[in-house]
């Protein structure tokens, strides 16, 4: 399969695509409005007017463009507003339906094994179909719907399928491209409202009555023709996008019968994959299956997809059980996990050093059982924890006490005085555990807190993140593992509790970056190696990659590689174009493997750069060959 940022290049040139279709179906629409005007209203005679044409355009513009901004706008929130406009319940992260809770436990094995934050998760209650979505406009804001019949129809294997699918839609970049389709086709449908409101706003008798309700009709003509041809454009993206993504999901997991049997069981139900919200029309291009019917279909046939899946399928469905319920109350703890239950980690054989970045975007069947485990093997207090918000925020916050007593008494009573003593009680309570978890651990443990602390308000988003930053300032020293904490938890944080903010390309090369890449490769060298000579070895075996005439990357002193100037560095970087920042990334990974192994410090520290910069790393496991 191609690379991630080859993905992500892909993803930017259907962007492209679908704005070109787009341009031609609005240009399409302004003329027949005009058309529809010459013939009601202009002189006979002549088809063309240009005090008309240009009042036409310029308002049928106007009404496609308002419909556009304000859908668009209404989903700017990310996943979640689309989840909730098709009728979405978000799932609590304290659920006690075991059904829902099979299905988080599905949700963050898969977000632990390709390294993204643990994205919302949605119950279509009312859908009775086997359908699910993945929507957002970053993987920060990303979220999962499902509908009820998946939780009552499909079993494990079958879910993590579907599941899998829609972790490819996040990985790959086709959130965003599917939300901003949304917006454009609900700027078109603002003709039929238009048309609409003309025919139940005219009297029936009058002069001129006749012709507005004539243009009404025209207008509701022209909008659900142009719909059409978005529905159109749906199919033309959405339909190649679908085999892909089963074919990732088979990558991921390596049960090509999950996905299979799935389908299969949309093939046997009556509702199929039908969704009846009355917006499923617009977003049925996210949907994982056909969800509504329509003249251009969004996905493939589904014999052709279960084919593709299981060569020896003969086109006959299944008879179908219930079994979802049954098997989940049957099962609470995570499938795959039976070795973590004994205590045995799932074996994992190290990765060669030029295969790391390989791995950007994606997941496999080792990292799912090793997530599995993961989540197994947490302690009961720190499973609780991460379920609801105040105690995920005490987890995090302890997750940065000092080991040393004076310290973190200091750090304590700070915080019982910004946020009051039973957080304070709560975070010292969490230390003692935590203390004992291995250090690569403690990263995702972050990702799975973030659902329940997306339940903060914003008020209590900004005091715990006030604490966050003073608890790290307390020791008065640099501690790369609080820095990557502090960028996770803002970065994955930030979008949903502050306003969006639009990032432009600045950088084409990395000429204009040297100074901040010399600091980046600097710390990482540093946070592998201890000896002199090591260090430099490793600075230079980062630098060899991005070697180009004239210019020079500088090497940092430990005590230059503080908290903030890594922030602004990585900040630079991601500013950079996408194959700017694939090459940033080759240099980190060759400056952390420059010895042949990847130390637990240096492997955070990588999969905290490489997220900041947009690029999802899974864990690293069994270090590098």
């Amino acid at each position: 399969m191609t690379d991630f940022f080859t993905r992500q290049e892909e993803a930017r040139r259907r962007s492209g695509w679908l704005v070109m279709y787009f341009l031609a179906a609005v240009a399409g629409t302004v003329v027949a409005v005009y058309g529809a005007l010459v013939l009601l209203f202009a002189p006979a005679g002549s088809w063309w007017h240009p005090r008309l044409f240009t009042g036409s355009a310029i308002g049928t513009l106007a009404v496609i463009a308002a419909g556009s901004v304000f859908r668009i706008v209404e989903l700017s929130s990310g996943g979640g507003a689309v989840a909730r406009s098709l009728g979405g319940r978000l799932v609590s992260p304290q659920t006690r339906d075991v059904a829902e809770r099979r299905l988080l436990n599905v949700v963050q094995e898969m977000s632990l094994a390709s390294g993204v934050p643990v994205p919302q998760v949605y119950v279509l209650d009312e859908e009775r179909g086997i359908n699910a979505f993945a929507a957002g406009f970053s993987v920060n804001d990303a979220a999962i719907g499902v509908t009820r019949g998946c939780l009552e129809w499909l079993n494990r294997d079958e879910l993590q399928g579907v599941i899998a699918h829609e972790f490819s839609h996040i990985l790959n970049g086709d959130m965003r491209l599917n939300v901003r389709l949304i917006g454009l086709i609900a700027g078109i449908m603002g003709l039929v409202t238009i048309g609409s409101l003309l025919l139940r706003g005219t009297p029936r008798r009058g002069k001129g009555s006749g012709q507005v309700v004539l243009l009404g009709l025209a207008l509701v003509a022209i909008g659900w023709i142009g719909a059409l041809f978005g529905r159109m454009i749906q199919a033309a993206i959405s339909r190649q996008r679908e085999y892909l993504a089963d074919a990732a999901a088979v990558q991921f997991t390596r049960l090509p019968e999950g996905l299979a049997g799935a389908l299969k069981k949309i093939g046997a139900l009556a509702q199929g994959s039908r969704v009846e919200s009355p917006r499923a029309g617009e977003a049925a291009h996210l949907f994982f299956s056909r969800a509504v019917s329509a003249w251009f279909s969004t996905h493939p046939p589904l014999e052709a997809r279960i084919r593709a899946l299981d060569p020896s399928f003969d086109g006959v469905f299944p008879p179908l059980r219930k079994e979802g319920w049954a098997e989940a109350a049957r099962e609470p703890a995570p499938a795959g996990a039976a070795g973590a239950r004994r205590g045995a980690r799932p074996p994992v054989a190290p990765i060669p050093a030029p295969q790391v970045l390989s791995l950007a975007g994606t997941t496999t069947r080792e990292h799912l059982a090793h997530a599995a485990a993961v989540v197994e093997e947490l302690p009961a207090a720190v499973a609780g924890a991460v379920a609801e918000p105040f105690g995920a925020a005490a987890l995090v916050l302890a997750l940065v006490l000092d080991e040393r007593p004076e310290v973190q008494q200091r750090q304590l009573e700070a915080l019982a005085r910004k946020v009051g003593r039973p957080m304070a009680e709560e975070a010292r309570r969490l230390r003692e555990v935590v203390a004992g978890l291995a250090p690569s651990y403690k990263l995702p443990l972050v990702d799975l807190a973030g659902p329940a602390l997306r339940e903060l308000s914003r008020e209590q988003y900004q005091n715990f993140t006030r604490s966050l930053q003073e608890l790290i300032e307390a020791d008065q020293r640099l501690d790369l593992f609080e820095f990557a904490l502090q960028k996770v938890v803002r970065r994955h944080l930030e979008p949903h509790f502050e306003p969006p903010r639009r990032r432009v390309v600045q950088y084409y090369s990395h000429k204009g970056l040297a100074a901040e890449i010399g600091l980046l490769l600097s710390a990482l060298a540093q946070v592998g190696q201890r000896e002199g000579r090591a260090v430099q070895a490793a600075f230079q075996n980062g630098v060899a990659l991005l070697a180009e005439q004239g210019v020079y990357i500088p090497f940092f002193a430990w005590e230059q590689c503080h908290a903030e100037a890594l922030d602004r560095a990585l900040d630079a970087c991601l500013a950079a174009a996408p194959g700017v920042r694939q090459r940033i990334l080759n240099a980190m990974v060759a400056t952390v493997t420059a010895d042949g192994v990847v130390q637990p410090a240096e492997a955070e520290l990588l999969r905290a750069f490489a997220d900041a910069l947009e690029c999802p790393l899974p864990p690293l496991l069994g270090g590098v060959a």
